[in-house]
């Protein structure tokens, strides 16, 4: 008897403690910053910088989220920008310089800019669908009328 009271106690004690630490949690919502790599460019002399990292191609843009995987809309639009991945540094680089990049890498700026489908419009849907089924939820329906029979 005296084990299982020892249980219930220490069962509680972990449940109501367990309680106090989950309640801390906060789901983070607000604008952020996204960088993503969109090409690898070459590891030549001409990519280097003088850390001895090599430039990368990526694209900024910034976001407001909810708990960073539900982008609701876009603030600023992406831009393309050079980046070093080993020390996540990013560097506007000047509009002739990225043409040349581009012209010698032969890219198309408009392919490297978009955006996935999921970051412009996806959360928007998952929104609208769950404010959607939490209204549907709330409405009142009528229950079918029953008549009593008499067999």
């Amino acid at each position: 008897m005296i084990c299982l009271k020892q249980f219930v106690l220490a069962f509680t004690i972990i449940v109501s403690t367990s309680n106090l630490i989950f309640a801390k949690a906060r789901i983070p919502i607000g604008e952020r910053v996204v960088l993503n790599t969109v090409h690898d460019l070459p590891d030549t002399d001409k990519f280097k910088f003088d850390n001895g990292n090599y430039l990368n191609l990526a694209t900024l843009h910034k976001e407001f989220n909810i708990a960073y995987i539900l982008p609701l809309y876009i603030t600023q639009e992406p831009k393309l920008v050079g980046y070093d991945e080993k020390t996540e540094r990013y560097f506007d680089l000047p509009e002739s310089e990225l043409k040349q990049i581009l012209l010698t890498q032969k890219l198309n700026q408009k392919d490297l800019i978009g955006l996935p489908f999921y970051t412009r419009y996806g959360a928007k849907l998952i929104v609208i669908l769950f404010v959607a089924f939490l209204i549907w939820g709330n409405l009142p329906y009528q229950k079918p009328k029953v008549t009593p029979t008499t067999v």
